[in-house]
């Protein structure tokens, strides 16, 4: 009964997530075997000790109240700070938009730009909600592909010929979930130079920006004046902090989007936790050296795990820019990738997620999170090189 009562479109939302991998590995792990969790995206790291102090002090001292819907002013002023310094974005408290996690700048990006036979330009591959939003919206997904040849790094070449005049919408993503890639600087300044005097609003996913392994300066697409007005910038504390359970996000944006997007905070959570944008606060204000250590550390997990798959006979993987992702090549062994990614944990224990799930075209990638110790890594390995011996393509 419920079924044909629901809206099509919140029942067409369903994706392959990290979260229903986990649970379905979870099966295997009561039957008392040791699984290998490669599925979320998810820091092993603890959250700074400073950090979570901080949040402490804030709700022994009474910080449970309401705050005001777009955040705190001081947190404001912080990010607004961290913008200009981190990203060269000239920002004021105006500009910024907190929320309880960076997923909801998304959605309301959505809600206020995107409607009914509108086109949103996606990452392909990319991460699975964008794709999700703009159906639930009634608009259409149109794929800006990277290829495995070019390191999945997109172009202005790839982008220009996909805009029409439909285009609403178009979504950046650097470094990318779930390749690690990263837009280069000179292909950020040419599509801000195409977008220029263009009507579409960009929304520029910055949150694995502090992630970034390589020495060229990722910039972001908002640092250019004349696209800091229509370019909205995700971003938040959850993958350079190590605070994916505190879920603490913001956008950066024009002063009147941030008034658009008031009521729709007003109406769906009225504001985010109070004392944890105190630990924002301190996260921003404090030392920078656990996050240096952290990316450090997701460096060299990346190069033993990246390492290790590329060994594996007739598995390539790109090395990824930045991020904690690696998405190998299996089409040799003639699988789909839900067969992959199934066959995987059935076989080897490693929990995973099916490359198709992160666009079109992907059939035999897998993404798997390095996020784990090196330990579990070169296990994980060991266990795919001996299951994948098994397979005939």
């Amino acid at each position: 009964m419920f079924k044909k009562l629901m809206n099509q479109n919140v029942l067409d939302m369903h994706i392959v997530s990290g979260f229903e991998m986990k649970q379905k590995a979870k099966i295997f792990e009561d039957q008392g075997n040791k699984v290998i969790h490669l599925e979320l995206g998810e820091p092993d790291f603890n959250t700074p000790a400073n950090i979570t102090q901080a949040g402490i002090e804030a709700m022994n001292r009474g910080e449970s109240h309401y705050s005001p819907p777009l955040g705190l002013l001081p947190l404001r002023k912080e990010i607004a700070k961290y913008a200009k310094n981190y990203k060269g974005i000239e920002a004021k408290t105006e500009n910024i938009v907190v929320t309880p996690g960076a997923k909801p700048i998304l959605f309301y990006t959505f809600l206020t730009f995107v409607n009914l036979g509108d086109e949103v330009i996606i990452p392909n591959p990319g991460f699975p909600i964008y794709k999700v939003l703009t159906k639930y919206m009634g608009a259409t997904p149109v794929p800006l592909k990277g290829t495995e040849e070019n390191n999945f790094r997109i172009t202005l070449k790839d982008l220009e010929p996909l805009v029409t005049d439909k285009t609403k919408l178009i979504i950046l993503n650097s470094p990318n979930n779930p390749t690690g890639s990263i837009i280069e600087q000179k292909e950020v300044k040419a599509i801000a130079e195409f977008l220029r005097d263009k009507d579409i609003i960009v929304l520029s996913d910055e949150i694995y920006d502090r992630l970034y392994f390589g020495d060229e300066k990722i910039i972001s697409i908002a640092s250019f004046p004349h696209m800091q007005e229509k370019t909205i910038v995700l971003d938040g504390f959850s993958k350079a902090y190590a605070m994916t359970g505190w879920r603490l996000g913001y956008g950066i944006m024009h002063e009147s989007i941030a008034k658009a997007f008031n009521p729709l905070i007003v109406a769906s959570n009225s504001n985010t936790n109070t004392f944890i944008q105190y630990a924002g606060i301190e996260a921003y204000q404090g030392p920078q050296d656990e996050v240096e250590k952290m990316k450090e550390g997701f460096k060299a997990r990346r190069d033993i795990f990246v390492g290790g798959l590329n060994s594996i006979p007739h598995v390539s993987c790109v090395i990824p820019d930045g991020a904690f992702y690696a998405f190998p090549n299996f089409k040799w062994f003639g699988k789909s990738s839900d067969e992959l990614t199934n066959y995987i944990l059935e076989n080897a224990y490693i929990s995973s997620l099916p490359g198709s799930t992160f666009g079109v075209d992907l059939e035999g990638y897998v993404r798997f999170s390095y996020a784990t110790s090196r330990a579990n890594l070169n296990e994980a390995l060991n266990r795919l090189e001996s299951a994948l011996k098994k397979v005939k393509s």
